[in-house]
This record gives structure tokens, C-alpha cells and sequence, in this order.
């Protein structure tokens, strides 16, 4: 459904409860339950991926084809894939140690489903960042209610259909609505609450989830560098990161989103950069390959950023010219050496600017990182393990890739979250279903044990024996 006003907001209120009613009627869906859940969801990615596919390349006004089916279908397949291959030995309880005074006491965890988990996806992926989070969810054995971005409203309607389609009303629920949806959303009382999307508003879901109580995973932004060693070839390292950074026209958290390179080497970068540019969008904006930017107030918003920085001094190098015939595209576009205070190194860019900053000596660069808030992404490019060795002990991430940018993203067994300011908690494949249930402890005492002894009243021969495992512990 799609919703407005006081009406709509009760009605997602009784989806809620629909949702919750049903996750404490079958608190622990069996492993046949999600294994079926997971499968409808593959199946119904599969059977609309063209349907998707249309849908987003309207939203944005141009979105690339093979951007959709790599980063909204072929991940969530991949994930649902590893999740469905993993997830019964997952379920199975592990065995625990019991402390000697036990014995011959048992002791085991067992991961229980949470109940309902809310998601919050954005608009940038509005497919693969709304499903991803639903996948470990389902994983889990949990109930999950989504609220999809009203920014792209032609995805999420489909989405809803799709979901709508796939599951029963209480087994997954789905709407889209502004802002004050989204604060209302935020306010109902899950078990468990993920929210991916900007750090200002990642703060207020906080708020309005801290009177419920209930945990929240932040999944959030920030600037991720990329720092290239000072005797790594340009050769190698600019065409992955101008890759990286075009991908969706620079509309990814996990997009590079600023270069620190070795003084003397810019001119070299530049041209680096212009080579690569053209050879991925040989008719630069007009590409069908090329992602516009999504909205008019984003595109006015990345507009006044290079008008910032070219007015306070730095070179400004667009990678291509702009036809005034295409008004929601953007070429990727240099800014070579901005002022630490402009606001494309106070904020994250989200669009295709790129700031490169020359730095003295390798040291020096991981200084600047360590100065900046925690990024949810470090892009390392070096071959000396040493150094890169100090960085990954040096500065702490949401991830770091060596030689590359983003990819880690596609790797369903590696967990995917920020730290500090660009989140907290993880999910992906083992991550999401650890964090989507509740390690439940259970012990099982023996019928005799020396823990029996170890009650009142006590003799002095007994609080020697106390005295001696106190010694021995």
C-alpha cells in the first residue's frame, strides 16, 4: 500500500500486529518453513527482474540495465544462495563448556528468532538493500515488516506487488510513504530495527526506536577513501576506482569518495582517469551503461558542491561534457586538491565528485583518514604487506579491499557494516542471521554435581574447598 497521512499510518500499525501476532503464535518457524520462505524469494527475483529493471530505470530517469542485474538481482541471488546452502547447520545448537564444579553439567546455544524485524531501505539500491536485510531475516526464522524509500515509488510499489505476491500477509509486510511514514515506522515497537540511509537520519530512527527499547542496526555512509601507496602504478589503480565511483553515478555509501595520492602524480591521474572514463562511457552521458542522478533536489545539490569548490580554488575536471539535452545526468567530475572545509570533504558526496588530495609521504596520508570520522569502507591500493599491514592496524573500518574498490559488498560470507558514525552492527549470510536472532544460553544440570556441595550452611572443611577453586581458577 502506499500512504499519506493519519489513515495509512493505523494501517501500518495493524500490519505490525498482524506480523507480530504470527511470529508469537509460531515462535520458531522449522528449518522446511524458511527454507521454503528463502526459495519463493529467489523465484519471485527471478520471474520480475525485468519488471525491476524498468521500474528503476524510470525512477532515476536513466538507470543502467546490467547496473540493476549486478547490484539489486545477481547479489540478492547470491545471498539467498549461500544462505540456503548454510542455513541448517546455522539452526543446529552449538555445544558450550561447562566449568568443572559442573560436570558432568551440559551446556548449549541455541539461536532463537526474534519475532518482527523492521527494515528502512533507501532509494539508491532499493531492491538489493530492502531484500538483503530480508533474506538473513527470514534466515532467522523472523517475521519481517518493510518500509521502502518514496523516492523511487515505481520500485517500491512493484516491490510491494512482488512481496504481496510471494508471501503471506503475515509473513512479510511491505509500504512506502515520506518522512513522517518513516518516523512513524521507526516508532512501532520491532524486535529488531536495520536502517540504511544517511548518518542524520540513522541518529533520529535512533530516537524514536530508543522509547521501544528496541535494537537497532545502523547501516549508514560517510567518506571511504582510497589510498594509493606512493609505488603503486596509476595503470592498475585508476580504472577500478573510476569504476567504482560511476557505478550508479556515484550514488553507492560504499562508492570511493576521495583519492589520497602521492604529490606530483595528479596530472598523471587525471589522464589516467579520463582514459578509463571514456572507455566505460565511450558517449560519456548519453550511454545507456551510465546511471542519472536521481532527483532534481540531488542533482542541485551536487551542482552547488562544484561550484563551492571551484570558487575556493581547487581544479575542477569533468570527465566529459554534458549535453543540455540529458538535464538528470551528471559526468563524473575531478576536484583536485579542495579545501578541507568545503563541503565535499565535510560530507558524503553520494554522486560523481571526486576529490583527489596529494599527500608528502604514506604516513601523512593515513593521518588524514585517522583526522576524519570512522569510514565504512578503507580502499587500500599497495603490494607492500608491511604497510598494508600498519594501515589495517592503524585505521579502523567498516571493511577494507586491497587492490580494489567495493566488491566486498558481492562476498555473502563476509559481514557488511560500519563503525562509529557509518553504523553499527553487521549483516550478510551468518552475520545477518546472528544478528536477526538471540544466542539463548541453556544449561542442563546433572542429577549429582559439586556445585550440589556448594551451599549452605558451610563447614570449614567447605570453605577450604571454596579457597582451593578460587586458588586454582
Amino acid at each position: 500500500m502506499r500512504v499519506d497521512g493519519q489513515q495509512p499510518i493505523n494501517e501500518i500499525k495493524t500490519t505490525f500486529e498482524r506480523l507480530w501476532t504470527a511470529s508469537r503464535a509460531e515462535p520458531y518457524p522449522d528449518y522446511p518453513t524458511r527454507l521454503d520462505r528463502l526459495t519463493r524469494l529467489a523465484s519471485a527475483l527471478r520471474d520480475n527482474r525485468e519488471r525491476i529493471a524498468d521500474a528503476l530505470d524510470l525512477d532515476f530517469g536513466g538507470r543502467a540495465r546490467h547496473e540493476t542485474q549486478l547490484a539489486e538481482i545477481l547479489t540478492s541471488l547470491t545471498e539467498i544462495s549461500t544462505v540456503r546452502r548454510s542455513l541448517k547447520r546455522w539452526m543446529r545448537p552449538e555445544r558450550g563448556s561447562v566449568g568443572p564444579a559442573f560436570w558432568p553439567g551440559k551446556a548449549e546455544i541455541r539461536r532463537q528468532p526474534l519475532g518482527v524485524v523492521g527494515v528502512i531501505a533507501p532509494w539508491n539500491y532499493p531492491v538489493y538493500l530492502a531484500v538483503s536485510p530480508l533474506i538473513d531475516a527470514l534466515a532467522a526464522g523472523n517475521r519481517v515488516m518493510l518500509k521502502l524509500s518514496e523516492l523511487t515509488p515505481r520500485t517500491a510499489d512493484l516491490l510491494i506487488e512482488i512481496l504481496a505476491a510471494t508471501f503471506r500477509p503475515d509473513e512479510v509486510g511491505a509500504v512506502t510513504g515520506d518522512a513522517k511514514m518513516g518516523e512513524a515506522f521507526a516508532g512501532l515497537p520491532f524486535d529488531h530495527l536495520i536502517f540504511t540511509g544517511s548518518t542524520a537520519v540513522g541518529k533520529s530512527v535512533m530516537r524514536r526506536a530508543a522509547d521501544n527499547l528496541t535494537p537497532v542496526t545502523l547501516e549508514l555512509g560517510g567518506k571511504s577513501p582510497a589510498l594509493i601507496a606512493p609505488d603503486f602504478p596509476l595503470s592498475d589503480a585508476v580504472p577500478r576506482i573510476i569504476y567504482g565511483k560511476a557505478f550508479n553515478a556515484g550514488q553507492t555509501c560504499i562508492a570511493p569518495d576521495y583519492v589520497l595520492l602521492r604529490e606530483g602524480f595528479a596530472d598523471e591521474f587525471v589522464d589516467r582517469a579520463r582514459v578509463a572514463y571514456r572507455h566505460y562511457f565511450p558517449d560519456a552521458t548519453t550511454s545507456s551503461d551510465y546511471t542519472s542522478v536521481v532527483s532534481d533536489r540531488h542533482r542541485d545539490r551536487i551542482d552547488a558542491a562544484i561550484a563551492e569548490a571551484r570558487a575556493s580554488g581547487a581544479q575542477i575536471i569533468p570527465l566529459a561534457d554534458i549535453p543540455g539535452t540529458v538535464a538528470s545526468r551528471r559526468p563524473l567530475t575531478l576536484v583536485i586538491n579542495p579545501l578541507p572545509e568545503s563541503v565535499i570533504m565535510r560530507e558524503e558526496i553520494f554522486g560523481p565528485i571526486l576529490p583527489v588530495l596529494t599527500y608528502r609521504d604514506h604516513e601523512s596520508a593515513i593521518g588524514l583518514i585517522l583526522a576524519r570520522p570512522r569510514p565504512l569502507a578503507t580502499y587500500l591500493f599497495d603490494r607492500d604487506e608491511a604497510r598494508i599491514d600498519r594501515c589495517l592496524n592503524q585505521i579502523v573500518a567498516g571493511s577494507f579491499v586491497i587492490n580494489d574498490v567495493m566488491w566486498h559488498i558481492a562476498q555473502p560470507e563476509l559481514p557488511f557494516g560500519g563503525v562509529g558514525e557509518s553504523g553499527m552492527g553487521a549483516y550478510h549470510g551468518r552475520w545477518g542471521f546472528e544478528t536477526f536472532s538471540k544466542p539463548t544460553a541453556i544449561y542442563r544440570a546433572s542429577r549429582f554435581n559439586i556445585a550440589g556441595l556448594l551451599r549452605p550452611p558451610f563447614s570449614p572443611r567447605m570453605r577450604s574447598f571454596i579457597d582451593f577453586l578460587i586458588r586454582h581458577s
